[in-house]
């Protein structure tokens, strides 16, 4: 009589996840030919039957993905969204799509939507790396961080796909003082809850520090929800702290919106009076009267790689990657030189290449690439799948 052999047995034998056996066994996509015969081999071999019946209670749930969204009226999430749902469904999945407000833990929620779900994976739009050092060793399955980096944290399931966030706000500033801006506002977000805001305010401190330009936090930072309300607020709490003041630059698009709506409301006009430059590349701003100066996140590429980034995770079980998407600048029409000012040099994206790397993100290169894999083994094959939290 055959032995009866369970599939966490299968994957111990195999040297692949329990995941990619599952996936095998269900005829499903993104699983390699050599990966699909080895556990063939041993289905054939102990005469295993797959349980349909466990199969079907358990289906619905296995083979989810879970987006987790912080805040709900991001619009560069809202595009990030669209594309990774589709995406997700392209390669076998399931998306299961939870939104939480931005005062929330994200990682205590997670657990939390874990007892009634049992994804394979979690993707995070929005987060905050404190939440993630506290609890996160909770969570078992591949995780990734989307527009946020995870790199320095401690944690072997946890990947991250974002822009480097503190090159792009460096290179907005040192856009405004080559138009030869000097008095420069900020309109960001809580640079203790929000690890976007914290990383773009790096880099802007270390364009004011390049230029030897002192920057007084109090004066010339404004705090504010990424919102057209936000923006709006902040814009005119920076007119009033800083009279003559000539630039701004915002840290998301919906915020710059704002302020260039309260800089018309005052009697000044963008870019003449105050240049403005936003954050994000969202296609509502190409629209806009003017067109807004920004910075373009490629959400195209966050999107493919992070889901691809995941989907090989749970599949292969890769160690975490730490990947950065290059961004790009879209000059509109909210940015001109200060009121006769000769323009000396033009800052391109070229210029930043040539800029002191000290002043840049690192990137970990010995994980940068999804293809590096570990060898197979039972032991990685032993990570649990079966459920979000130890």
């Amino acid at each position: 009589m055959a032995k009866k052999i369970t599939i966490k047995e299968i994957a111990r034998e195999s040297g692949y996840s329990i995941g990619t056996v599952s996936r095998t066994l269900n005829q499903m996509p993104g699983v390699s030919e050599e990966a699909r015969e080895t556990i063939m081999q041993i289905v054939r071999k102990y005469n295993f039957e797959l349980n349909t019946n466990a199969k079907f209670l358990k289906q619905r749930n296995r083979s989810g993905i879970m987006i987790l969204v912080r805040g709900n009226n991001n619009m560069l999430f809202a595009d990030l969204l669209e594309k990774m749902q589709m995406l997700i469904t392209e390669k076998g999945y399931d998306p299961l799509i939870y939104y939480i407000s931005e005062d929330q833990d994200e990682v205590e929620e997670t657990l939390k939507f874990c007892r009634i779900r049992s994804p394979m994976g979690i993707m995070f739009l929005g987060s905050t790396r404190e939440h993630f050092r506290k609890n996160f060793q909770k969570i078992t399955i591949p995780c990734v961080l989307v527009t946020n980096s995870a790199m320095g944290l401690p944690f072997n399931n946890l990947s991250s796909v974002t822009t480097n966030d503190s090159a792009a706000a460096q290179f907005a500033v040192e856009y405004l003082f080559s138009l030869g801006h000097e008095h420069i506002g900020i309109i960001g977000g809580s640079l203790s809850d929000s690890q976007a805001a914290k990383s773009r305010y790096q880099g802007a401190q270390y364009a004011f520090y390049n230029r030897q330009i002192p920057f007084n936090f109090e004066k010339q930072y404004v705090e504010n929800y990424f919102t057209i309300e936000g923006g709006y607020q902040a814009m005119k709490e920076l007119l009033a702290k800083i009279p003559e003041i000539t630039a701004v630059f915002a840290m998301s698009d919906v915020s710059a919106l704002g302020a260039i709506r309260a800089i018309a409301d005052s009697g000044k006009r963008v870019p003449e009076d105050i240049a403005v430059v936003g954050f994000d590349g969202l296609k509502i701003t190409q629209f806009t009267i003017p067109r807004l100066t920004t910075i373009r996140q490629n959400t195209d590429e966050l999107a493919r790689r992070s889901v691809e980034v995941l989907c090989k995770t749970i599949e292969e079980l890769c160690p975490p990657v730490y990947e950065e998407i290059s961004f790009s600048f879209a000059k509109g029409e909210s940015t001109a030189p200060v009121e006769g000012y000769l323009v000396k040099e033009i800052i391109t994206e070229e210029t930043m290449l040539d800029m002191d790397e000290t002043v840049k993100t690192t990137v970990n290169t010995h994980s940068s690439k999804t293809d590096q894999c570990p060898e197979k083994n039972s032991e990685k094959a032993e990570m649990k799948t079966e459920e979000c939290f130890a």
